[in-house]
């Protein structure tokens, strides 16, 4: 995958003025944007605070490429990792100084949905490739190798779909004549269990299911919640954009039960935990775009913002 900035790789900052908001970054101190993607967050970023410093962080080659362009009249400000975000936390800096607040806009970007070859989308022609980087198994490599279970697993629980099961036989019985290569041959199966009427958001759902399991999503954002929250500084705050219900299911929970004086079970007489919050919820509920917002960036309409902050 070459790291030649796409012509038309863009990045629409989701919720981004409120984000920035959120996150209060202040000079002097250090920002990691997690998912920088166009770097249109990280922009915002850095126009807020002339001070401040930013690790812009993508598993994406081309978005880092992207990322460097956008944020060319920052560069003395801005460092740029090719890592997942939950791999953040290994950097010298991070580890030595910790961080003052963490930003994570989960999902994919217009230009990986919208650049065939990416194989993100269900229009016809596009490869199985799904990865956000260029190592590791493809959509393609799963669906062709996968056990039929580990597929009803992933299209159950990623995509939520009730016929999980007649799904992932479909795919093991078609891929002993013809090996899963290109969307159509995953949209022929989804309509064969589906039925005729099966629409663009039911094609959506089952490949944005394969997305999750390819890249390891749900696993990089579990893992990487605890550690940005203990790499923060005293005061520092984390801002997850998610826009799906089991990424935003996993921020919920984290942030509910950093924000509990007491985690013990309610069978115990007295509280041999903690014994104090980690810190504070900033949302009590998901913030949500404005209808403007969703007008002039339609793909932005289910995304779902929460914030924390950390005890001082």
């Amino acid at each position: 995958m070459s790291e030649t900035t796409p012509p038309d790789f863009h990045h629409v900052p989701v919720l981004g003025p409120r984000s920035v908001e959120l996150l209060d970054p202040r000079d002097g101190g250090l920002y990691v944007d997690g998912t920088v993607g166009g770097g249109g967050h990280a922009r915002l970023i850095l126009e807020h605070c002339p001070d401040c410093r930013l690790l812009a962080v993508d598993r994406d080659p081309r978005a880092l490429a992207a990322a460097r362009e956008a944020l060319a009249p920052w560069a003395d400000r801005v460092r740029f990792l090719q890592v997942r975000f939950d791999d953040v936390v290994d950097d010298l800096e991070v580890r030595d100084r910790g961080i003052d607040g963490a930003l994570l806009d989960l999902g994919i970007s217009s230009h990986q949905i919208d650049v065939d070859a990416r194989g993100f989308t269900f229009r016809e022609g596009a490869p199985l490739d799904m990865r956000m980087a260029s190592q590791g198994p493809t959509a393609a490599d799963l669906l062709n190798t996968a056990a039929p279970e580990e597929l009803e697993r992933i299209f159950r629980t990623y995509g939520e779909e009730r016929r999980a099961r007649a799904l992932a036989r479909e795919v093991a019985r078609r891929r002993e004549t013809t090996p899963f290569a290109t969307s159509e041959h995953l949209v022929a199966a989804v309509v064969r269990v589906l039925g005729p009427r099966t629409d663009a958001q039911d094609k959506a759902r089952i490949f944005q299911a394969l997305r999750i399991a390819v890249n390891g999503e749900l696993e990089a954002l579990e893992a990487a919640l605890p550690a940005l929250r203990d790499a923060l500084r005293a005061g520092g705050t984390l801002v997850v954009i998610a826009y799906h219900s089991l990424e935003d299911r996993i921020v919920k929970n984290a942030f509910r039960e950093w924000s509990r004086t007491c985690v013990c079970p309610p069978e115990l007489p007295v509280c041999v935990c903690r014994g104090a919050a980690l810190g504070s919820l900033l949302t009590r509920k998901p913030e949500r775009p404005t209808s403007d917002e969703v007008d002039a960036n339609p793909r932005a309409r289910s995304a779902l913002l929460r914030a924390w902050r950390k005890a001082a």
